[in-house]
């Protein structure tokens, strides 16, 4: 474990609670990256300094500390400037690095599919990029006329061009990673699978969630960003109706914009689907930043408007009474009993965006009866003897082509009737 030090501004916008739970985020994040945190140096500002952070007296003491306590890494709980990070390099011996800079390097050390090493490779270059100085734009390449003399390309030059065409590079492999996943989506939805996605805060205990619901092992443990790539599995309700659950990577207060950006192709699954699940832990103080914040990045995808389930997970760390909004499940992701009560609770939920059937099926329509009861919701399922016919009632998509089958058949079903 490498030794490393924590350091924070406290502006006048900022509560005590939010800088308190700000600051324990970072050491968690800390943790998570390999670090043990063995000192904190806070600071109250009405401002950043521009040229460190931090007012020179606190300075100061941080390198005081560095060298007494044989630190390696130095951490700031903002994003630096360029300018701000090559001064503390400078003035420090050790690693200085921000909270932008620590999400992703986890994000590079989680990442396991090609889509999701090449995006954090982008983020990291487009982070990169702006912070290596140097003497600027007029050393680069040389023309062939006058003034344009002088000694060639400089090493920062050429970390430039090779940095914007590993970016070019990536970009384009990208884009066909991006086709290739919106053909896996456009798929879905001409087979009209019904799509839930978790959606929530970091180690809110959606992969657990996700377990329990798909009977799938992804790994899930009490850490940040314990999932990054994005897995989608096929989850059976209480009736038998397949949908199919994705997991998603955990939003973060903060969260580094070129990770947004990088990562929007994932992110992108929330928008086609018909359910959101928002998995929030109720054990934790900063529950309400923690919400706003995963509900502000739902926005900036487009997919706030679309039908959303709250689940309030770790009721089973909670130390006093918790109240739950109306129309929200209060659970424990490893119960299950609770188990139940959720795939009951996004039933409920799917019912509500489908219309109702009743049909009559000859005794030999066998194959149109299991499509019914794979795709549709199936409440009622009588064989009527006398008739040598199926009664079937139930839900169904409106736009699906059983949909169209059974609309039919409820027509010459009320004929007979």
């Amino acid at each position: 474990m490498e030794n490393v030090i924590l350091v924070a501004c406290q502006l006048p916008s900022q509560s005590d609670d939010h800088f308190e739970s700000s600051l324990e985020e970072l050491e968690a994040l800390t943790k998570t990256a390999g670090g043990q945190v063995v000192a904190v140096v806070t600071q109250k500002r009405q401002k950043i300094d521009s040229a460190t952070y931090i007012g020179s007296g606190k300075l100061q003491e941080l390198e005081a500390l560095e060298k007494e306590l044989d630190v390696g890494t130095v951490i700031f709980n903002g994003e630096l400037s360029p300018s701000q990070q090559g001064r503390l390099g400078a003035l420090l011996y050790a690693k200085v690095l921000d909270r932008t800079q620590l999400i992703l390097d986890i994000f590079a050390v989680r990442a396991r599919s090609r889509e999701g090493k090449l995006q954090v490779e982008l983020a990291q270059l487009q982070y990169l990029l702006p912070r290596l100085s140097g003497m600027g734009e007029s050393l680069s390449r040389l023309g062939g006329g006058i003034g344009t003399r002088g000694p060639g390309e400089t090493k920062l030059e050429s970390d430039r061009r090779y940095i914007r065409s590993r970016m070019k590079d990536i970009s384009n492999q990208l884009k066909t990673v991006v086709q290739h996943r919106k053909r896996y989506r456009d798929r879905r939805m001409m087979n009209n699978q019904c799509q839930v996605v978790l959606v929530g805060y970091t180690n809110a205990g959606k992969s657990t969630l996700f377990n329990q619901l798909t009977a799938a092992s992804t790994y899930a443990e009490n850490q940040l960003f314990a999932t990054l790539d994005p897995l989608t599995r096929k989850m059976n309700l209480l009736n038998g109706f397949i949908c199919l659950l994705s997991d998603t990577v955990g939003f973060i207060q903060e969260l580094p914009t070129q990770l947004v950006a990088a990562f929007r192709s994932t992110l992108e699954e929330v928008t086609g689907a018909q359910l959101i699940v928002h998995v929030l832990d109720a054990s934790d103080p900063d529950l309400i930043t923690h919400e706003k914040t995963v509900r502000a990045l739902l926005e900036e995808l487009g997919a706030d408007e679309l039908p959303m389930l709250t689940i309030y997970n770790k009721k089973d760390l909670l130390q006093t009474p918790f109240i739950v909004p109306k129309g929200s499940l209060l659970v424990s992701a490893r119960d299950i009993n609770d188990r139940d009560r959720i795939l009951a609770e996004i039933e409920s939920q799917i019912v509500q965006q489908m219309v109702p059937f009743h049909a009559l099926l000859d005794a030999d329509e066998g194959k149109l009866l299991n499509d019914i009861k794979l795709n549709t919701i199936l409440n009622k399922q009588v064989y009527d003897e006398n008739a040598q016919k199926y009664e079937v009632e139930g839900f169904v998509y409106p736009e699906t082509a059983i949909a169209s089958k059974l609309i039919h058949n409820q027509a010459s079903t009320n004929k007979e009737l």
